[in-house]
């Protein structure tokens, strides 16, 4: 069984978008999920510099268009569910076809501003604690008042919330974790994204989702989800609540998936996956000259698909 990921932000880095737009099949289609978000992201996956490319309005759009650029060209069938981590679940719902990879951009671009309008409102951030007794982890975060914003799998969470509560933290951390400050412009899954939701709700409203044609792990719960509208809604809440790819994993594992393929700036979710999925295959897509190999890596895995009655799924 094959599942296809799509990164979230803090995937990009400066430049990584060059060879993607050497590829004569590959940049037509970018140039046109650009326009479609009303951005230069061509310009902002060749040219600029890490800080440019780190606004939550810039990154946002950028990587959904290119997921869903490179999606289009592996040309996979039979693909048993797709996901994606954080504004990863955009590409991955226009992948499955819950909605289109233009009503995407548009909703990415808006929900870049909004998260961004909505980070400006209070001096925010996140850390993330690598290592530590989950329990004694998820302690310490309570205690100071921070949300695990994103729960990657054991020894991988990140603590959001106010800059006041993480330097708290960061004075009395959890014994044997090791705390990053994140390069990020505020508490993305928490509270303080609450006037984002609003702002994308009023959007959504306007957008008529398909139920998917290929199965969607979700970041609320790790559920299979089946229906389009209930896809939509899950993106929507997502913004104001935990990334739990730590269930999404549990998913995978437990339905049988033998391969993961991470669409574009690939990296990420796979090195997540070498750790915490043993025996899975994983194949990270970084560059075009690699496609040919995706594709066989797709044709390999690829046949099972979620049935409509798998446990846990969302219909």
């Amino acid at each position: 069984m094959l599942v296809i990921v799509a990164p979230g932000q803090g995937a990009q880095t400066p430049g990584f978008l060059q060879p993607w737009l050497e590829d004569q099949t590959f940049a037509p289609r970018f140039v046109s999920l650009s326009e479609a978000s009303g951005l230069d992201l061509a310009h902002f996956g060749t040219e600029a510099d890490a800080e440019t490319i780190r606004d939550t309005r810039i990154a946002q759009p950028l990587l959904v268009a290119t997921g869903l650029a490179a999606f289009e060209l592996l040309d996979a069938a039979d693909v048993g569910a797709v996901s994606g981590h954080s504004v990863g679940e955009l590409a991955a719902a226009a992948a499955a076809g819950a909605i289109t990879a233009e009503e995407a951009m548009v909703l990415v671009r808006e929900r870049g501003i909004a998260m961004a309008e909505a980070a400006a409102a209070t001096p925010t951030g996140m850390t993330a604690v690598l290592g530590g007794d989950r329990t004694e982890v998820l302690a310490a975060l309570e205690k100071h008042g921070l949300t695990p914003a994103n729960d990657n799998g054991p020894g991988q969470i990140v603590a959001a919330g106010t800059r006041e509560q993480l330097e708290a933290l960061a004075e009395e951390p959890p014994a044997k974790a090791r705390l990053t400050p994140l390069s990020v412009a505020g508490a993305f899954h928490t509270e303080h994204m609450a006037p984002a939701v609003g702002h994308l709700e009023k959007l959504a409203a306007d957008v008529s989702p398909r139920d998917p044609a290929t199965a969607v792990i979700s970041n609320r719960d790790g559920e299979v989800v089946r229906d389009g509208a209930e896809v939509l809604s899950r993106i929507v809440g997502q913004i104001a609540n935990p990334v739990r790819w730590d269930l999404c994993m549990e998913t995978m594992r437990d339905v049988g998936v033998t391969g993961i393929l991470e669409l574009p700036p690939a990296g990420v979710l796979t090195g997540i996956a070498k750790r915490n999925l043993k025996g899975v295959e994983t194949f990270a897509l970084k560059t075009p000259d690699q496609l040919d190999d995706a594709r066989a890596f797709c044709a390999k895995h690829a046949g099972a698909v979620l049935p409509h009655d798998s446990e846990g799924a969302s219909s």
